[in-house]
């Protein structure tokens, strides 16, 4: 499958498509919201990035305690009842004199539901889509949820301005609810990827195995660790620029589809096997400069440049799917996804530390150098083992990796 018109005449895909716009842009435009009111209210860069992005540390319970539900849920009914619970949760938020525990309380349980939750998305979308459209896929779910964080940074910021935090909290918690009708009447009934009831037990059984190979351990650090400290620059837009923190998401988001449609749909198969780790070094370097403070322009075109580099996700994640068992994909795409996002909750709060002791613009700087070093040392680690293996004839030429941890 290598062209849209084949994909969206994919049946179930473009209901699929829709509910996962409606999150986004939910989640987009409320995290915008709840970031300013947090950051109006105590003029805190640690508690604006927390409460912007502090959902991605709860996913860390949600893969570890309850991920083996992404293939033992009804996915239509899984991600109907998830969108509800978020749309539900966020009206909650706009609730005037809402004591802070209280509105970190919601946020930590969106993030719960939130890994389960993208298990189930992607598992499905592997499910409905042959194993050659998966890239194809999930770079447009990807370029949807660019436009869709373009329009909710953008948008958000004018409601912010007309309507105030709590009105623009209203309009995402409407957002959600018209995801979940959408999950509820569009998507067809389909029995869960594997039997047997879901429970902590079998969440680590699993994840255990997933983990046990040396292959699918590094791209799971590739996925999680670099991008989570580029998202930690990401998060300190609001106290960085806080007239312009939306114009800035949106620039991001903007790169974030440039190099997702380039890939997705464009890159040759040889290239794809060598370009995740100098994208992985573009979504970081340009982070470097913010530690001269560049003006609000020249940090918009840095912004862009670097989240081209997010596209490395996408490789990587094809390289998983062919070294993970159909009936473990919605388990291995949530422990990736929860996962990723737990490491960008981390690096939002440890951002958020370092500019509370020096700036925005050095945070950025130190989180992006980070980042350098962990993509160049996860690199090195990945052709020592293929030195390993190519002599030992393991691997074969063009393979993804073996199973030798």
């Amino acid at each position: 499958m290598r062209t849209y018109r084949e994909l969206l005449r994919t049946p179930q895909f473009r209901p699929l498509f829709a509910t996962t716009a409606t999150h986004v842009a939910g989640q987009t435009t409320s995290g915008l919201a709840l970031g300013t009111l947090v950051y109006a209210a105590t003029d805190s860069p640690l508690l604006a990035a927390l409460s912007m992005f502090g959902s991605s540390l709860a996913q860390v319970i949600g893969a570890t305690v309850l991920m083996s539900a992404a293939d033992r849920l009804p996915p239509r009914a899984a991600m109907s009842g998830m969108a509800l619970a978020f749309g539900l949760a966020t009206a909650v938020l706009a609730v005037p004199g809402l004591p802070l525990p209280v509105v970190f309380a919601i946020v930590l349980a969106q993030g719960v539901i939130a890994a389960v939750g993208g298990g189930v998305r992607y598992g499905l979308l592997n499910e409905v889509l042959p194993k050659d459209g998966y890239l194809l896929g999930r770079s447009v779910l990807n370029m949807c949820a660019g436009l869709m964080q373009i329009g909710g940074y953008a948008v958000g910021g004018l409601l912010v301005v007309a309507l105030s935090a709590r009105g623009t909290l209203l309009v995402a918690a409407a957002l959600y609810l018209t995801g979940a009708a959408v999950a509820r009447f569009g998507l067809a009934r389909r029995a869960p990827r594997a039997a047997g009831r879901p429970s902590v037990a079998e969440t680590w059984r699993i994840n255990s195995v997933l983990w046990s190979s040396g292959p699918r351990r590094r791209i799971y650090l590739s996925l999680w660790v670099p991008n989570g400290l580029v998202v930690g620059c990401e998060s300190l837009f609001v106290p960085y620029a806080p007239d312009r923190a939306g114009l800035l998401f949106a620039s991001a988001a903007l790169g974030m589809l440039v190099g997702d449609t380039a890939v997705g749909r464009f890159a040759a198969p040889r290239l794809r096997v060598r370009a995740a780790t100098p994208l992985l070094l573009l979504l970081a370097a340009p982070y470097l400069l913010f530690a001269a403070r560049p003006a609000v322009p020249l940090a918009l075109a840095l912004a862009l440049l670097a989240s081209v580099g997010f596209a490395a996700s996408l490789l990587l994640q094809e390289r998983l799917m062919a070294l993970t068992p159909d009936e473990m994909t919605g388990q291995a795409l949530g422990l990736h996804s929860s996962g990723m996002v737990t490491l960008q909750g981390v690096a939002a709060s440890l951002a958020g530390a370092v500019a509370q002791w020096t700036s925005p613009g050095t945070a950025m700087s130190v989180m992006a150098g980070a980042s350098v070093v962990v993509t160049l040392t996860l690199a090195g680690a990945e052709r020592r083992a293929r030195a390993v293996d190519v002599p030992a004839g393991r691997r074969t030429p063009g393979t993804v990796g073996s199973e030798s941890g």
